[in-house]
């Protein structure tokens, strides 16, 4: 068994939480896999165990579902081997907003924000108290842009944008890390599922090179970590220009502009 923390990952079975599990087993650490797809996730275990030796056990949870939910939640509770957490289970959006259904939201804000600030919430108590661990939550780029007309998907992870920003603030005193890591566009299975072609983009990342990416930032301790960012200091810009914005703000006046 493996000295170093124990590293559960969401969605698994294939993609970017695959690819996750590979490099942290490379790393030496035991893994929980997480996913609907259980012959996938046995493939995948047996396989990194021969390979890597290391301990892998499977749970087979669809994160939509409250029982399901609530074994991976326990799980992250009770084990005090597990010390990180990655939140990458997510779902994409077909349509816009008017081909959208009270189903397909909620299976998506399901997925995409309430799992994600469950499985959080579950591990997090035992991470500030154990004063050190990790949790890396899968954003996009879409949530900084909605002008690329994903509307219900960007806003969910905007949302995980603005949580792994505050869990920084609030965790990070208390040792704990959290990198919210917002890939662009993938190659991944979530285009198929939400129906779309991803031949027909201009580009496309490799998820390896994301993965790989996506760790240089997560040793480097980024608290945002954008793969495809070629100049990190215009995030750097954006935020200060936000902070900025706050500063300007004065909650006990209207702005003269708004005077008539």
């Amino acid at each position: 068994m493996s000295t170093q923390p124990t590293v559960l990952i969401t969605g698994a079975s294939s993609g970017i939480g695959a690819t996750y599990a590979e490099r942290f087993a490379q790393r030496g650490h035991d893994l929980v896999l997480v996913a609907r797809d259980e012959q996938r996730l046995q493939s995948l275990a047996a396989r990194l165990r021969e390979q890597f030796a290391v301990t892998v056990d499977v749970l087979v949870a669809d994160l939509n579902k409250a029982e399901a939910l609530g074994t991976v939640e326990a799980r992250l509770r009770d084990d005090a081997s597990i010390g990180v957490l990655i939140n990458n289970a997510g779902l994409g959006q077909s349509g816009g907003f008017l081909a959208q259904n009270a189903e397909s939201l909620e299976r998506l804000i399901g997925v995409n924000i309430t799992a994600v600030t469950r499985l959080a919430a579950a591990i997090a108590p035992r991470l500030a108290e154990a004063g050190n661990g990790a949790i890396v939550n899968i954003g996009s780029v879409v949530g900084l842009a909605p002008e690329l007309g994903m509307t219900v998907y960007g806003a969910t992870k905007a949302f995980v944008q603005f949580l792994s920003q505050g869990l920084a603030l609030e965790l990070g005193p208390k040792g704990v890390y959290v990198q919210a890591v917002l890939p662009a566009a993938t190659r991944t299975e979530i285009w198929a599922r939400s129906g779309l072609d991803i031949n027909t983009l201009p580009e496309v990342m490799e998820v390896e090179d994301l993965v790989d990416a996506a760790l240089v930032g997560y040793d480097r301790r980024e608290p945002i970590t954008i793969p495809p960012l070629a100049h990190g200091e215009r995030w750097a810009a954006l935020d200060g220009a936000r902070q900025m914005l706050m500063g300007d703000l004065r909650q006990a006046e209207v702005a003269s502009r708004y005077r008539a």
